[in-house]
């Protein structure tokens, strides 16, 4: 059996971790957000390179927080600040049309009354417009695991941790 490697000073420490960070799977983060009417139609963004719509948000920066990431895309993309609420759940996402697989993050951005979308400034080249849409109405609109997700975090009881917008499937159950 190999000897273990020695941790005599901090320079051996960190040369280790150097190596294993640099040889472990990264995964790709998501960061979107829940915003939602008066009549409890949720704000979708129709995009330039997907054809579903698509929750505000975007991908996670290198050191950035999904929280941050999210007050981020939203001023680039929509041309406006939100207060970025609570987790309402993650999902695990797996390989999807030349994507890889993900973590999904989804945070709860509050209401606004439904001619707030008036005052937006979009970004052309990532967003065309943005719709209200209705939970009856999803299904024509987003990607499968994208309906299945906020079905599942419009719950009473939202699911911490989804795996596909599902419930984890776990041996025994």
């Amino acid at each position: 059996m190999p000897e273990p490697p020695s941790f005599a000073d901090d320079a051996a420490r960190r040369n280790f971790i150097e190596t294993l960070n640099a040889r472990l799977p990264t995964k790709r983060v998501i960061a979107q957000g829940m915003l939602r009417n008066e009549n409890d139609e949720i704000l979708l963004c129709q995009l330039t390179y997907k054809k579903e719509w698509d929750l505000p948000g975007g991908v996670v920066d290198k050191f950035e927080s999904p929280a941050a990431c999210l007050r981020r895309e939203i001023a680039e993309e929509l041309g406006t600040d939100v207060r970025v609420g609570e987790l309402v759940t993650s999902t695990w996402l797996p390989p999807y049309r030349g994507w890889d697989d993900a973590v999904l993050f989804l945070f709860d951005l509050g209401r606004v009354p439904a001619d707030w979308v008036a005052g937006l400034t979009l970004q052309p080249r990532e967003i065309v417009a943005v719709h209200w849409v209705g939970l009856a109405e999803l299904d024509t609109h987003i990607a499968p695991y994208a309906a299945r997700l906020l079905r599942a975090a419009l719950t009473p009881v939202p699911c911490a941790y989804l795996e596909d917008g599902l419930p984890p499937v776990c041996p025994g159950d």
